[in-house]
């Protein structure tokens, strides 16, 4: 169910639909609905092809998964899920850092948000990385310093 979510977040955030990532895949956008929904697994060979034309790593699909026998929205004190969550950072964007970085998983709702859609697509619109970057610092010191402050 996990990779279903994070299959559907980044092909929103793309902006793009079912139909035209089933295209770039070569299968029906019943199949893509059913790995976004979680009935059907995802094979790996299709992870593959799945992170390719999303434009992502493999381990993005992966991100703030809990480890087994643990329910979603569960912190995770296992040592393992914590080495593993800092060796991912390697492979993310300033971006994507940023996000895992200020949101939790009770957060996820957020990126389901129109409002946050269009932020996220007019921020990697700017084709210099640099000016991205001034963006993105600029936009965190205008938010609230105290995590309680962001949700209002």
């Amino acid at each position: 169910m996990h990779v279903g979510h994070r299959i559907r977040l980044r092909r929103t955030l793309l902006g793009l639909s079912q139909e035209k990532l089933g295209e770039a895949l070569g299968i029906t956008f019943q199949q893509v609905q059913k790995y976004e929904r979680g009935t059907n697994r995802v094979g790996a060979s299709r992870l593959y092809d799945l992170a390719a034309a999303l434009d992502v790593p493999i381990s993005f699909f992966f991100d703030d998964m809990p480890p087994p026998g643990q329910t979603e929205g569960q912190p995770s004190q296992s040592a393992y899920h914590s080495g593993f969550s800092q060796s991912r950072k390697a492979f993310e964007t300033p971006f994507q850092t940023a996000i895992s970085s200020v949101f939790s998983d009770q957060d996820a709702s957020l990126f389901s948000r129109k409002e946050t859609v269009e932020l996220i697509r007019a921020y990697y619109r700017i084709p210099d990385p640099v000016v991205r970057k001034r963006v993105l610092e600029l936009v965190r010191s205008m938010a609230p310093a105290n995590e309680a402050d962001t949700h209002g």
